[in-house]
């Protein structure tokens, strides 16, 4: 019988959370979308057979019991591995690992004391890339927006070099959109805010989102009273998008018709 746990990648004592990103991770990995050759059909058919028992109290627990004996024998530390280590290699796989694994405050303390540390020297890419998107979700939840936004857009620089998160990248722009539009305001500098509104503009990634990241510019220009500003922006935002949400009161406050 196949050790689920050993297909996901994941200790048995894992939690939801930490199955749910390995599924997240090895989904990517064999999605058809990254080898639409198919190679590895077999693969993806069997992650999704682990992610359904484990994911499911009930037969997860049947599972551990049928598998007592095999579980047991999957008990490697490869965390405390990583720790007995000093090279910057080994610190990088432990703060990805720890991410993956429910450590997220020691993987953002351990990450936090690396000065000049580039994780790509010592991950591969993908797993670079899931890694920064990991500790970006963390650096958000705890309210240090600019730099949970930096490294989201390391991701985006990444995915045009060559894509890989693909249909999952939707979720960095909301990300992005979400911090700039939403979070940031009143805690970042209005200055500062406009410059990374302007570089997702930049960025292109549809006209619907590079209207709304304009409106933003536009609503910000607005409450500086700088009235000129605010409506070239808003209408560089309707000519991407005509039927920009949400501009009624800006509109009316600008005189645009």
């Amino acid at each position: 019988m196949n050790n689920y746990y050993e297909i996901l990648g994941v200790p048995p004592d894992s939690d939801l959370s930490q199955i749910k990103s390995a599924f997240r991770r090895k989904a990517k990995a064999f999605h058809p979308d990254v080898d639409p050759t198919g190679a590895h059909t077999s693969a993806m058919r069997l992650v999704i057979t682990a992610y359904e028992v484990l994911s499911d109290p009930e037969r997860r627990k049947q599972y551990d019991l049928i598998n007592a004996g095999k579980l047991n024998a999957y008990r490697f530390s490869y965390r405390d591995f990583l720790k007995q280590r000093s090279d910057e290699e080994s610190v990088a796989k432990l703060i990805f690992f720890d991410l993956l694994h429910h450590n997220e405050m020691e993987a953002l303390d351990l990450f936090d004391r690396q000065r000049c540390f580039h994780l790509e020297l010592y991950l591969d890419r993908e797993d670079y890339m899931d890694c920064v998107f990991l500790l970006a979700e963390e650096y958000e939840k705890r309210g240090e927006f600019e730099k949970a936004f930096g490294l989201l857009r390391r991701i985006v620089h990444c995915e045009y070099e060559r894509p890989y998160f693909r249909h999952f990248f939707r979720e960095v722009v909301d990300r992005l959109r979400m911090l700039s539009c939403f979070k940031m305001p009143g805690n970042v500098a209005n200055d500062r805010l406009i410059c990374y509104l302007k570089e997702l503009v930049e960025f292109d990634f549809s006209p619907k989102d590079s209207a709304f990241f304009l409106k933003k510019i536009a609503e910000i220009y607005a409450e500086e009273d700088s009235y000129e500003k605010a409506c070239f922006y808003l209408n560089e935002g309707l000519k991407r998008h005509r039927k920009l949400p949400g501009i009624k009161k800006l509109r009316e406050k600008l005189a645009v018709r």
